[in-house]
Parts: C-alpha cells; sequence; structure tokens
C-alpha cells in the first residue's frame, strides 16, 4: 500500500517539476518569492513601498503596530541590504552603520515625509520597544549560555573593563592636549562623554551635574557632550565590524560570542545541542513563554529601580543571571528563550536601528564632532579602550576579540550603540556583557567624573 502511495506520488511530481523548468508560474514564481531583501521577499517588498507610498498620500500613516512594523522592517532592511553590497565596508560592520545613520540623515534633509517620520517618532517613544528587544536578547542569551562560562566572565569582565577605561582617558587626554584641545576640554567634554553610557544614562545626568558644580546652563554642556556620544558610538561601531572581519581570518583569537574557553566545566543543559537545532526542542509553548519570562523579568527590573535606584535593563540582567545559576527556569524554557533570543536578533534588530536612526540620532550633532582634533581624539580613545581590553582579556585567558567588543560598547550610545555596535559584531551574545560595560561603566564613570570636577572647581 506504501508502495503504491510513493509511486503516485512520484509519477504527480514528475509532471510539475517538468513544467516548472519551463514555465514561470509556479516554479518561477516561487523563485522570485526566494529573493529576498533582508528577510523581505522581493515582490512582498514591492507591494509594501506601493502600499505605504499611497498611505502617505492618503495621510493614513499612523503610529499603530501593523503600520510601524511594516515602515520599519521596509526601511531597516533596505539600509541594511545596501552596506551589504557595499565592497570593503559590508565587511566592517556597513549594514549596521547604515541602518542608523542613513535615516538619520534623511530626517536632517526632509527626505522622509513629515508624517512618516512623527508616527516612527511616536512610535518608539510610547512602545518603548527599545527595552522589549534588550529584554528578549538579555534573557535568551544567558538561558542559552554555559553556566561556568557565564559565572567566570562576570566576575572577570571588570578587570578589562576597568583597566580599558583609564588607560583610554589617560591616551584621549594626552591626544587632545598635543592637537590644542586643552587637557580640561579633551578630558571632562570630549573623552568622559564617551564612556559615560550614552545619551539618556551618560549626557544628560553628566550635562546636568556640569551645570550644577559650574553654574551654567544645562543645555549648553549637552550640547557640548553630545557630539562626542554620537561620534564615539560611531567608531565603535566601525571597529567591532572591523575586529568581526579579524576574526574570520584569524578564527584563534575570537570564540565566536563566547568570552572564553569553556575549560574544564562541562556544558550544562546541553547547551551545544540547542544551539545547532533549537527549532527541533523547542515547542510553541515554550518559545510563548520564555517571551514572556523576559517581559516579566524586565517589569521586575523596572520595580527594582523605583525601589532602589538600579537601572531596569541591569536589574533584569542580574535577575536573568540569578534565575540562570538557580536553576529556576526549567531546560524547556531555556531552548524556547534561546529562539526568542534568535527571532528578535534576526527580525527585529535593522527595524530597530532604523526606528533610533529616526528618533534618537541627531544628525546635525555627529556631524558638529567632525572637527580634525576632535576626530583623532575619540578615535585614539575608542582604540585605546577597545586595545588594552584585548590585551588584559588574553592575559586573562579570554578572548581578545569578544573583550575589545564588550570594552567597544562602553563608548557605545547606551542601549541603542549596543544593539548597533554587537550587530556590526555579528556578536549579539553579548549583549549581557555589553549592558555592564554600557550601564555600570558608564554610571561609574559619571560618578567618578562628577566627584573630581566638585573637588578641583
Amino acid at each position: 500500500m506504501s508502495d503504491t502511495i510513493q509511486a503516485n506520488a512520484a509519477t504527480y511530481r514528475a509532471p510539475a517539476m517538468t513544467s516548472g523548468s519551463t514555465s514561470f508560474w509556479p516554479t518561477g514564481w516561487w523563485r522570485l518569492m526566494d529573493y529576498k531583501i533582508g528577510i523581505i521577499s522581493l515582490p512582498i517588498y514591492a507591494i509594501l513601498v506601493v502600499l505605504l507610498g499611497i498611505l502617505t498620500q492618503q495621510g493614513q500613516i499612523k503610529p499603530d503596530a501593523p503600520t510601524m512594523i511594516a515602515v520599519l522592517v521596509l526601511g531597516g532592511f533596505t539600509c541594511a541590504e545596501i552596506g551589504r553590497r557595499l565592497p570593503i565596508l559590508r565587511n566592517i560592520g556597513a549594514a549596521a552603520i547604515f541602518a542608523t545613520f542613513i535615516p538619520s540623515a534623511l530626517v536632517y534633509y526632509k527626505l522622509i515625509p513629515a508624517p512618516i517620520e512623527k508616527s516612527i517618532i511616536d512610535f518608539t517613544k510610547f512602545t518603548n520597544f527599545l527595552y522589549v528587544y534588550i529584554a528578549a536578547i538579555i534573557v535568551g542569551s544567558i538561558l542559552g549560555m554555559d553556566r561556568n562560562v557565564l559565572v567566570k566572565g562576570f566576575l572577570k569582565i571588570f578587570v578589562p573593563l576597568g583597566v580599558g577605561s583609564i588607560a583610554a582617558a589617560a591616551v584621549g587626554t594626552a591626544v587632545g592636549m598635543m592637537l590644542g584641545l586643552g587637557a580640561y576640554k579633551t578630558f571632562f567634554f570630549i573623552v568622559v562623554p564617551i564612556m559615560a553610557g550614552g545619551v539618556g544614562e551618560g549626557a544628560i545626568p553628566l550635562s546636568i551635574g556640569y551645570a550644577a558644580i559650574l553654574g551654567q546652563p544645562q543645555g549648553d554642556f549637552f550640547a557640548q557632550v553630545l557630539p562626542p556620544v554620537m561620534l564615539g558610538s560611531l567608531t565603535a561601531i566601525l571597529f567591532s565590524g572591523t575586529l568581526n572581519y579579524v576574526g574570520k581570518k584569524y578564527p584563534h583569537l575570537t570564540g565566536n560570542g563566547r568570552l572564553q574557553p569553556p575549560g574544564d566545566g562541562a556544558l550544562d543543559l546541553g547547551a551545544t545541542e540547542q544551539q545547532e537545532d533549537s527549532s527541533s526542542s523547542s515547542d510553541i509553548n515554550a518559545i510563548a513563554a520564555a517571551g514572556l519570562t523576559a517581559i516579566v523579568l524586565y517589569l521586575m527590573g523596572v520595580m527594582l529601580f523605583h525601589l532602589i535606584g538600579l537601572p531596569a535593563p541591569v536589574a533584569m540582567l542580574f535577575l536573568a543571571v540569578a534565575a540562570k545559576l538557580g536553576s529556576a527556569v526549567s531546560p524547556r524554557l531555556q531552548s524556547g528563550g534561546l529562539v526568542v533570543y534568535r527571532f528578535v536578533r534576526i527580525g527585529m534588530t535593522y527595524p530597530l536601528l532604523f526606528a533610533i536612526g529616526v528618533s534618537l540620532t541627531p544628525w546635525e550633532k555627529l556631524m558638529a564632532a567632525f572637527t580634525v582634533a576632535n576626530l583623532v581624539t575619540i578615535i585614539a580613545t575608542v582604540f585605546t579602550l577597545m586595545a588594552t581590553g584585548a590585551v588584559i582579556g588574553r592575559l586573562m585567558n579570554m578572548y581578545p576579540i569578544e573583550i575589545a567588543i564588550v570594552n567597544a560598547c562602553h563608548s557605545g550610545q547606551g542601549g541603542t550603540g549596543d544593539v548597533a555596535i554587537l550587530t556590526a559584531a555579528e556578536r549579539m551574545e553579548l549583549m549581557p556583557f555589553a549592558q555592564i560595560a554600557t550601564r555600570i561603566g558608564g554610571a561609574i564613570t559619571v560618578t567618578a567624573v562628577l566627584v573630581l570636577l566638585r573637588w578641583i572647581a
């Protein structure tokens, strides 16, 4: 009976394959559907362009989820695809750079229709989906991480981060002095903002502290510290993309997202098998439950922020680590968390970067930092931060490329910079450590510098 069914099936398929080789429908159409721009099928891409053009003309672009998903997916993957197709630049993170900074330039030069721009800004502001993304990335990557490497990594990451920060401050200030910027201006208004933790957690509290200590308007200081934040993040993206290329040429220098060799500790929960074929070991219920677990951990982080002042992403990070180490999450949910992580990384990264470029990346502030002296100082600061981290990491038996990339996040544009840097480096698995570098490293930098300024002012 089974032989008869198989024979009939073979007889049925043969004409379809023969006709498909000479006719457009359906084989040719399927081939066209399989041609993608980013993750978007080419015919769907064309339909999206036409639909959004018509909706824009009719004034029907709203900041609701379906419309904004279409807009951000179209814009993000279009910009990323341009970067991917550029010779040389595609090897050093051009996709992430283009997805972030092309929309910023388009906004500045009024090339994005005003209704679309306003809807993107409103959607990004009120949905706060940056933190949904970070929650999924952090929780998914931690749950899928080797337990021994996780513990050792968290304990050891502060050493290259701290030494790199001190070296970067010294070298950056010295370079600025040699270029005639002066030690005071270079240190407080170029070097420190780079490592302050971004805009919301870095530039803003830093400028408020400067205003309170020096008795001048906060807006004036904010205008001075913001350009180095933006350009420092761009430099970190370029360097991290370059390190990704170096890692492919010299694989012994990288763990491809792992901070250090596993050593003698066995991989718990069959992490290797989960990473190789997570889709076969996770059911839909587990994936959905893992996504909800990430949201719950983030909300617990928000609660801790209001209770003790610890930033919500950092609190969520520690909660996820505690859940992993305490075996509070079952292997089934951990497997589902890895699928959530992969889905968010592939499907949401470039749309998120596009939204960040439109709503949170002022092009004019970035351009304001493009003087020779500023540019050289910023490059020297970021390079020293990353290079020192790589050297110290190598001495501590950690992968130098991974440590350099984590240190790069210390010079990024906050959480948005972490996303862009790790996307360029193709190492989103490092997000938990990037958050330590950005949030905790930035908070320590701002606090220490304000204490220093009050002492010398």
